[in-house]
């Protein structure tokens, strides 16, 4: 599977999965960064983790404006 395919196919779940992430945020506070680096580093493969910290650095960033 191509890498382009890899990114098409798990989109939706990438995104879903930073949501959920995210929406801890005010729930944790200060707790939150270690938390959710610590969930983070539990998704496989690699691929889909990065793209899962992607698009919560795009909802953080988004928040934020």
């Amino acid at each position: 599977m191509s890498r382009a395919e890899f990114h098409e196919q798990h989109l939706a779940d990438a995104q879903a999965e930073a949501l959920r992430l995210f929406e801890q945020k005010a729930v944790l506070q200060g707790a939150w960064l270690g938390w959710v680096a610590s969930q983070i580093y539990t998704l496989r493969p690699a691929e889909y983790a990065s793209m899962v910290r992607r698009e919560l650095a795009r909802l953080q960033e988004t928040s934020e404006n």
